[in-house]
């Protein structure tokens, strides 16, 4: 299964430890796909379907649904937990993502 940069998945993400966003649930693809295409594990954010508007959450619609992107839970996982691909995010979207990323890891 070949999976892409801030493609959207449905992942698998228990079991979990405390605070862990839990459950299966859509998530984002955010390691390059240099990683994604060589490696077996993969990185993601976790979607949720409500959120407050923390500035590590980007807002994004996704099948006429409004949904957050928790880059405050980036993990990386075992790609065998990558039960479904979806869609991608709009190029919009994608450029939030990166400035954030950008905020919380770089700046």
């Amino acid at each position: 299964m070949e999976l892409n940069q801030y493609q959207l998945v449905l992942v698998q993400l228990d079991p979990t430890i405390g605070s862990e966003i839990q459950k299966t649930r859509p998530c984002v693809i955010i390691s390059p796909n240099e990683m994604n295409h060589h490696l077996r594990t993969i990185t993601i954010a976790p979607l949720f379907t409500s959120s407050k508007n923390y500035p590590t959450r980007i807002k994004v619609q996704h099948n006429n649904q409004i949904g957050w992107i928790v880059l405050d839970q980036i993990r990386t996982i075992d790609k065998a937990r990558i039960i479904k691909k979806f869609g991608f995010l709009s190029e919009t979207e994608i450029k939030s993502c990166k400035q954030v990323i950008r905020e919380i890891f770089v700046d």
